[in-house]
């Protein structure tokens, strides 16, 4: 099976799944999930305390319908799992028009689109349903039933990690609690998958490589709370990936850490500066997913976000019905794994070189990387290879050489020689392999 037809395929497992932040939804979708990237699942009980949180009771939901005055069914979350309020309390009573309209939610200007709306930290009830339909509605009284329950039970999170040279980790993470939504929902972990299926083939890497999902806001909070410990110790960058299949938006946005100079603040502000692929944000706590939380002032954890969609209520998908696998397209979503990718491997290399043979020039014609006859024929040769770049591979491979102190980072050598990654990353792999640097274990941020 292909990347494509894999990540279809799952999309279409994980799409009818009635999600919330606890309950049987989440943890189908993490046996389905399993089988693809084999997460470690760990729990974390309902009362525990959490920093200034506490895990909620978990919501079953059996099934929740609205009746018109009629006897017609107007809403159904077995027809469409957006239809009830997420978290949404037991009742069996009927109401008048006037009485059940606080408790119904639709988007006015998308008078199509059925909303996704939540309570999961203060007892309510509620459906979502079209502006269409709502103001259809007519007076008379109107039955609601929802059968659901609160028992104790545990957030879940999986997390699974590919070791590196270092134990230095990047984190790369999703969120997974949204029922059927598409871009929103889906995307980050498609993506998230994709990922894994391609850094589990290279050959080598400097970096541990730990991919995470968990709910939204409780779950990397109680993923925090519980390796906070080792997170402060290995934790070098991370990324949330969320809104990375949109149809018709070509580059990334990437929303910076708070922490100014970190490894991916660095690296994607140098791209943004001549790859309109890439978007530089500052960070903000204002909107957003989880970097909001790792990213706290007390945590400060370098860790971005990465959308290719510009997320928001202002959207007419956000949050909503309209979000669907034809609105999302998984050309695109390998299209973000592809530059993710590249992006990663960029990282590998972007560090602190160091040049282990600093006293003086490395002698370079016994390694082939030099004429062994300098003469006005081989001048313009990089070597006895024949190489005809001006000299431009062994300029650079002196510079690189001059430059590798352990204080100046890969960005910063290709600043000073006007250049880029790509450009010099053979010429960083060329001094690796014959032995002249090596990289700062400590990986600086």
């Amino acid at each position: 099976m292909n990347e494509r037809q894999l990540l279809d395929n799952l999309f279409d497992e994980l799409w009818p799944l009635a999600r919330s932040i606890t309950g049987k939804g989440i943890a189908e979708s993490f046996s389905i999930i399993q089988k693809y990237l084999p997460l470690q699942i760990d729990k974390t009980p309902t009362g525990k305390k959490i920093y200034d949180w506490e895990v909620p009771m978990e919501w079953e939901l059996n099934s929740a319908k609205l009746f018109d005055p009629n006897g017609n069914v107007i809403c159904d979350a077995e027809r469409n799992n957006l239809e009830v309020v997420s978290y949404s309390e037991p009742i069996d009573k009927e109401f008048e028009l006037d009485e059940l309209l606080p408790h119904i939610h639709s988007v006015p200007r998308l008078p199509d689109a059925i909303p996704y709306v939540t309570s999961y930290y203060k007892k309510n009830w509620g459906f979502c349903m079209s502006e269409k339909t709502r103001k259809s509605l007519s007076r008379g009284r109107y039955r609601v039933k929802i059968d659901t329950k609160f028992i104790k039970g545990n957030v879940l999170m999986g997390h699974h990690s590919i070791k590196g040279l270092s134990d230095k980790e990047i984190l790369l993470t999703s969120y997974l609690c949204h029922p059927s939504m598409a871009n929103n929902e889906l995307s980050g972990p498609l993506v998230l998958i994709g990922l894994f299926n391609r850094i589990k083939k290279w050959k080598k890497h400097r970096f541990t490589y730990r991919f995470l999902i968990n709910p939204e806001t409780i779950g990397a909070l109680c993923y925090i709370h519980k390796y906070k410990n080792h997170l402060d110790q290995y934790l070098h960058a991370g990324l949330v990936l969320t809104c990375l299949g949109g149809k018709d938006v070509n580059s990334i946005r990437y929303k910076a850490s708070r922490i100014n100079n970190s490894h991916f603040n660095n690296l994607i502000k140098f791209y943004s500066k001549n790859d309109k692929r890439w978007i530089y944000k500052e960070f903000s706590p204002l909107d957003g997913s989880d970097e909001r939380q790792y990213c706290a002032p007390g945590f400060n954890f370098p860790v971005g976000q990465v959308a290719r969609d510009k997320y928001g209520y202002d959207k007419d998908w956000y949050h909503t019905s309209l979000d669907t696998k034809e609105r999302m397209d998984i050309n695109k979503i390998i299209d973000s794994i592809d530059q993710i990718e590249s992006m990663l491997k960029d990282s590998e290399i972007s560090g602190y070189p160091i040049n282990l043979f600093p006293y003086g020039e490395p002698q370079l014609g016994k390694r082939d990387l030099y004429p062994s006859i300098n003469s006005s024929e081989t001048i313009k040769d990089s070597s006895d290879k024949k190489i005809k770049d001006g000299r431009k591979f062994l300029h650079h491979i002196l510079a690189i050489l001059n430059l590798a102190d352990g204080k100046h980072s890969l960005l910063d050598i290709a600043s000073n020689l006007d250049s880029n990654i790509d450009e010099l990353k053979p010429v960083i792999e060329t001094l690796e392999n014959k032995g002249l640097i090596t990289y700062n274990r400590e990986f600086k941020k």
